[in-house]
């Protein structure tokens, strides 16, 4: 049993992450083996994405404190793991969805990001959230479309001009 020292640690642990996270996802690992669950933990480790399981008492208390998180708190039942999304906040949603394609563990619960709540039917719908780096790549492509567009009406024109 962890000490009361310990457990403060993790709780000031668990305010860290919150502080910095861009968004929190939480699911049901209940039932999961090691050897999957393991799995699991690769997958979000390729993405630099922090996979946690603590105690739902310490979480809710750390929760408490930094604020913000109380429409999260009915989810705070069972065996949760916990998915600390940083500036991505839909790759997580993408590793579980594309991780549940051949498990039927863990079972999506919610996600709270920039403080809405996303419920167990979410998943396909965070899972489609471009990132930061698309949306600004889409963005660039658009710029660029009209003026290309606008390069090669020029060029066409000039090549009727000379022939």
């Amino acid at each position: 049993m962890s000490t009361l020292a310990q457990k403060k640690d993790q709780v000031s642990e668990i305010k860290e992450l919150l502080e910095n996270a861009g968004g929190v996802y939480i699911a049901n690992y209940e039932g999961m083996t090691v050897a999957k669950m393991e799995s699991l933990r690769g997958e979000f480790r390729k993405k630099d994405i922090k996979l946690k399981v603590y105690k739902n008492k310490l979480v809710r208390r750390a929760m408490e404190e930094v604020g913000g998180y109380d429409s999260l708190m009915d989810t705070l039942v069972n065996q949760n793991i916990f998915a600390i999304a940083g500036e991505d906040v839909a790759e997580p949603a993408k590793i579980l969805k594309d991780y549940l394609k051949s498990e039927s563990k863990p079972t999506f619960k919610a996600a709270i990001i920039d403080g809405d709540l996303y419920g167990e039917t979410s998943l396909d719908t965070l899972a489609s959230i471009k990132s930061k780096n698309e949306v600004i790549g889409d963005i660039l492509g658009l710029l660029q479309s009209p003026a290309s567009n606008v390069i090669s009406a020029l060029q066409a024109q000039g090549s009727n001009i000379v022939a």
